[in-house]
């Protein structure tokens, strides 16, 4: 993109794409403004502020008008405006004119606080700037309160049983007012026109830069910090005899390239535990929340390294791990509960093509929460049961193989002193 310079003369105009609930103003203020500051926050209000009470679209004004408002420099002021781009809550349109230049400054609502918790980067990033204790406060405050309905009928009534039917229908046309989000724009900062020209011709196809593979290029380059000079060596190993460029190869290449720069390590996200949203509520001291617990507050690498005995984890599992995360984009709590499954249905061995195949299964399904994941477990279990050889010594060898949370006949239980023990002893790494 151009370097475009803003004068105060420039003028805008501001269009809503949505609209503000209460609660959006405290996501923006509780969980927005710890990472785009103070005065993108206000300039966001400011322009809403050029709105009429109930109009969509602004008069016309000049940007000496937001700097006599907010009281900040043009430099300031561009800065909070990419601040707001950045997080998605603006999009910027321009256009050059002969004597003075104009924009349009498109508004947008922030996401849920729960999209935001979600969210792989925004939360990280928050959690970043405000560190563990006013984290958690956070969390806390936009928690919604888990209630048993067990004991509670539904009684609510359908529509048709309250409204009588009314023959006809009527067509509205024109768009109306409705809450609207911004998709974050997440890029590497790859420059492909100097990334293919570096490339020589006769080494790819017409077909080899497609849209799928520049994405994940992009990526690449987001998750490994990887610029467009290291990239270009990356991705000419990556093609292959066709022409075309090989994507597994391509991961591989750039995760390896990553480690050789940082000391064998991987990005942090191995070292991440499963978000705070999607923990199971405090207070239920069972061994069976024990295990949940323990699920929930280690991370994937910790985990593997307490199921080794405290020998460090090899760079093989360290890589599926890597994959189930990024790729697959399963919760570390998730994670590890597959790799208690598999560690142990599979005599200690992480099996690549079984990880992957159930966490193919458990990302369609939307596999979020540990609980959940171990009742899938449970299934998986019963499944494989069903496929392995009737003989009942074989069936009582395969029943010996599996998790301490599953009983012999495939179902989650309470954790025995054998199972706690274990907890205990991966717990005891968190300290």
């Amino acid at each position: 993109m151009k370097n475009i310079i803003v004068l105060p003369a420039d003028s805008y105009t501001v269009i809503s794409k949505t609209v503000l609930s209460r609660n959006d103003t405290n996501v923006i203020s509780m969980l927005y403004e710890p990472i785009i500051g103070y005065a993108a926050v206000a300039l966001y209000y400011t322009l809403f502020d050029d709105l009429d009470k109930y109009s969509v679209t602004s008069l016309e004004y000049t940007h000496h008008h937001l700097m006599s408002i907010m009281g900040i420099s043009m430099d300031n002021l561009i800065e909070a405006r990419k601040k707001l781009e950045g997080v998605g809550l603006l999009k910027t349109y321009f256009k050059e004119d002969k004597d003075i230049n104009h924009y349009v400054y498109v508004l947008y609502s922030p996401v849920s606080s729960y999209e935001f918790f979600h969210h792989p980067i925004l939360n990280v990033v928050l959690y970043n700037n405000l560190g563990k204790e006013e984290y958690n406060k956070l969390v806390d405050f936009f928690k919604i309160p888990r209630v048993s309905l067990k004991e509670y009928d539904d009684i609510t009534e359908s529509f048709s049983n309250v409204f009588k039917s009314v023959p006809g229908t009527l067509e509205v046309n024109g768009d109306f007012a409705k809450r609207n989000t911004n998709n974050l724009d997440i890029k590497g900062n790859v420059d492909f026109d100097l990334l293919i020209e570096s490339i020589p011709k006769n080494m790819y196809s017409d077909k080899c830069f497609s849209d799928d593979v520049k994405s994940l290029i992009n990526t690449l380059s987001f998750t490994y910090n990887l610029d467009t000079e290291a990239l270009i060596s990356i991705v000419r190993d990556s093609i292959d005899e066709k022409g075309l460029i090989d994507k597994n190869y391509l991961r591989r290449t750039a995760r390896n390239y990553y480690q050789f720069r940082n000391d064998g390590s991987l990005p942090t996200i191995i070292y991440s535990t499963q978000p705070e949203y999607l923990r199971k509520p405090e207070g239920d001291k069972s061994n069976w929340a024990k295990m949940v617990y323990t699920f929930e507050n280690v991370s994937p690498y910790r985990f593997l390294k307490a199921k080794g005995g405290g020998a460090n984890p090899t760079s093989r599992d360290l890589n599926i791990v890597e994959s189930l995360l990024v790729d697959q984009k399963l919760k570390p709590g998730v994670v590890n509960v597959l790799l208690s499954y598999v560690l142990k249905v599979n005599k200690g061995r992480l099996n690549k093509s079984y990880i992957e195949a159930i966490a193919s299964s458990w990302k369609r399904l939307n596999v979020e929460t540990v609980e959940d994941a171990m009742k899938r477990c449970e299934k998986e279990y019963k499944k494989r049961k069903k496929n392995t050889s009737a003989v009942s010594n074989k069936t009582r060898k395969a029943d010996s193989s599996i998790p301490i949370w599953l009983d012999k006949n495939g179902t989650t239980e309470e954790a025995s002193s054998k199972e706690q023990e274990e907890m205990d002893d991966i717990l005891n790494t968190l300290v």
